[in-house]
Parts: structure tokens; C-alpha cells; sequence
């Protein structure tokens, strides 16, 4: 047959010229003498990095950082401007922001989410001597008023004493007496009853403990005595009510004594 005839003319495979391997072998020569090609990274990569580098400082930094500080990290020519908008829009809708104050840039908490970490700290403050002999008068002799509390310690009251014990919460107006120019009443609170560990204003020391904790001297004035305070908090045969008005009496802003006459640590 023709067709068993030409396969025995041709012959088994691996008899034929490999002509493959023959071009596979000038190919690799014409490679090894070429240069290697060099392999350059994308724009955006450099970009994605510098980014990253930025945000490090940015986020490791105690205090705003220049972005001239900025640049002494990055190569030269890096757009640092461009650096931080890219980086601001990152943190837009985030927890914190990216936010630009006095030409430097820091990360701040959002706005709309300060109010989580807000904390409340009481503040302690020196009671001046003139706001504790005040304070005292009005525990001994309530209710008493302005006039009556000047009269007692023969000085005025200076502008924010009485006002300093209203704000702290240890004295209270009660009332009006019921004498011409009707004037407020003042008496202690139950936060002045608490501060100090009393059950009640009848609790106050007398004369004696007031002598024994060295508090008075041992020789006296004759004829002086402690007043032993009101338990009841009702108002007396000669008070009126408080008519509403009397918060529009208080001035606007407290002036605390100089430091030189403070007490002790309240």
C-alpha cells in the first residue's frame, strides 16, 4: 500500500533532524548576550508608600506635625500637599479626622463623636478664711442675713463670698425677713451636712469641743457663748417666702479672695 510505503520510507521519529533544538540553542545565545531589561515600579505604588509613611509620623506624633517634617522623610520633589489631602479624605468619615490647625496637621477625634470622650472631674478649691468664718456664722445663726453676718465678724463681706458658698452648694437662701428693705435669709444646706459627717445642724461641736480641739482659747471674754444652731429647716414667725426674684440679685461673675488669705483644702 502507498500509505505503509511512505511511513517505512520516513522512518521512526527520532531518526528525523531535531530542528528545535537547534533554534532553542541560538535563542538562548542571542539572550545571554542581551542586557537585562530593567524593571521599574508603578507611580502609584511610590504613592500608596508615601502615604503610609505620612500617616506613621502623623499618628505617632505627640504634638502637629510641619510638612516640612514632613518632607525630611520623604525623596525629594514628593507632593506633600497632595500627600495630606488624599490622607485627610482617608479619615473623613472615620473616628478620627485629619485636620489642619495653625498650618500644622494632627489627627482629632470626629467631631460628632467628642461628646463620648468627655470626662467630668471635680475641681478642688481653697476656701478662703473670710468664706469659712461666713460659712461658720451662717451654721451657728441661721437663718441670718447679710447684715446680720457683717455685723457678727465687724467686717463686711467682700463681692463673691456669699455667692462662692452658694455655688458650692453648702448654703442655701431661705427666706425674707420681714423688716424694711426685706433681706434674704440665708441657711446650711444638706450637701453641707453631708460634706461634713453631721446628721444634722444640732450636731455642729459646742464650746467645749471647740475649746478641747484648740479651735477657741482657753480664756475667754465673759459672758461668751456658742449659739446652738436651728434644727428645722421652717421658716420663723418673722420670714417670708422667697417671692422668685431673688436670683436676679446675684452677680454674674465670682470674685474669689487672693490666695494670700486662703483656708485649708476644702
Amino acid at each position: 500500500m502507498k500509505v505503509q510505503a511512505a511511513a517505512a520510507e520516513t522512518g521512526p521519529e527520532h531518526d528525523m533532524p531535531n530542528g528545535s533544538e537547534v533554534a532553542g540553542d541560538s535563542v538562548a545565545e542571542d539572550l545571554a548576550d542581551q542586557e537585562p531589561a530593567s524593571i521599574t515600579r508603578h507611580p502609584r505604588a511610590d504613592r500608596n508608600q508615601h502615604l503610609r509613611i505620612v500617616e506613621a509620623i502623623l499618628f505617632a506624633a505627640a504634638s502637629p506635625v510641619d510638612p516640612k517634617q514632613l518632607a525630611t522623610s520623604l525623596p525629594e520633589g514628593t507632593d506633600i500637599s497632595g500627600l495630606l489631602a488624599d490622607l485627610q479624605a482617608n479619615y473623613a468619615n472615620r473616628g478620627v479626622n485629619l485636620v489642619e490647625v495653625a498650618g500644622k496637621w494632627l489627627f482629632r477625634t470626629a467631631e460628632d463623636l467628642a461628646y463620648l470622650l468627655r470626662r467630668e472631674k471635680v475641681e478642688e478649691r481653697r476656701l478662703s478664711k473670710a468664706a469659712l468664718e461666713t460659712l461658720a456664722i451662717i451654721a451657728y445663726h441661721q437663718p441670718v442675713t447679710r447684715a446680720e453676718i457683717e455685723d457678727i465678724r465687724g467686717v463686711a463681706i467682700s463681692k463673691g463670698t456669699l455667692d462662692q458658698l452658694l455655688e458650692i452648694g453648702w448654703v442655701r437662701m431661705r427666706g425674707r425677713r420681714k423688716t424694711p428693705g426685706r433681706p434674704i435669709t440665708y441657711g446650711t444646706t444638706e450637701a453641707f451636712l453631708g460634706h461634713f459627717g453631721l446628721s444634722e445642724v444640732g450636731d455642729l461641736p459646742g464650746l467645749q469641743e471647740l475649746k478641747a480641739a484648740g479651735l477657741l482659747e482657753a480664756s475667754l471674754p465673759p459672758g461668751f457663748d456658742v449659739p446652738m444652731p436651728r434644727v428645722s429647716d421652717d421658716l420663723l414667725p418673722d420670714e417670708d417666702p422667697l417671692d422668685g426674684t431673688e436670683t436676679d440679685q446675684l452677680p454674674l461673675e465670682m470674685e474669689l479672695e487672693d490666695e494670700a488669705d486662703t483656708g485649708p483644702v476644702v
